[in-house]
């Protein structure tokens, strides 16, 4: 199966979600936007409607959906609508981009839990909206955290 996710620049949370049990591949790339095959510089030029993402494919007998989106709300503040950190811009965004009504209603729900929790008192600010195309980040990007010599 397949899901994307938005949390800023891509490269640690690929490198999160990568190291998850259960998930066979993390990709980074771009998606939400309506360029097709745009690159790095396009995208950050803010004006593609595109988000750095993740696309995460996984075993669902091994990791469910909703563990990968606990392991989401963990990897950045999905309070933040355009930024995180020092990255600021709408291709910054936090974003759920779902595959099916399953993948929507549990991401809602989700987000439903934590407001009522109170773990982020501002709200979240996740977008969750349906998978649009996923466009693969340029190769150098790839493993990024992992090719500098870092780990998450």
């Amino acid at each position: 199966m397949k899901a994307s996710f938005a949390a800023g620049c891509f490269w640690q949370v690929e490198a999160a979600f990568a190291k998850r049990a259960g998930v066979d591949l993390a990709t980074s790339g771009y998606t939400g936007g309506a360029l097709a095959n745009p690159t790095y510089e396009q995208v950050c030029s803010g004006t593609t409607g595109h988000a750095e993402a993740v696309e995460v494919e996984f075993d669902p007998e091994v990791v469910s959906y909703r563990e990968l989106l606990d392991l989401f709300w963990d990897v950045h503040d999905p309070t933040q609508k355009d930024a995180q950190g020092p990255d600021i811009g709408s291709q910054y965004r936090s974003a759920i981009f779902t595959y099916d009504d399953d993948q929507a209603e549990t991401a809602r729900q989700a987000v439903a839990a934590l407001n009522s929790s109170g773990r982020f008192p501002r709200g979240i600010a996740t977008e969750i909206t349906s998978a649009r195309p996923f466009f693969r980040a340029e190769e150098y990007h790839q493993r990024y955290l992992e090719k500098m010599g870092r780990h998450s």
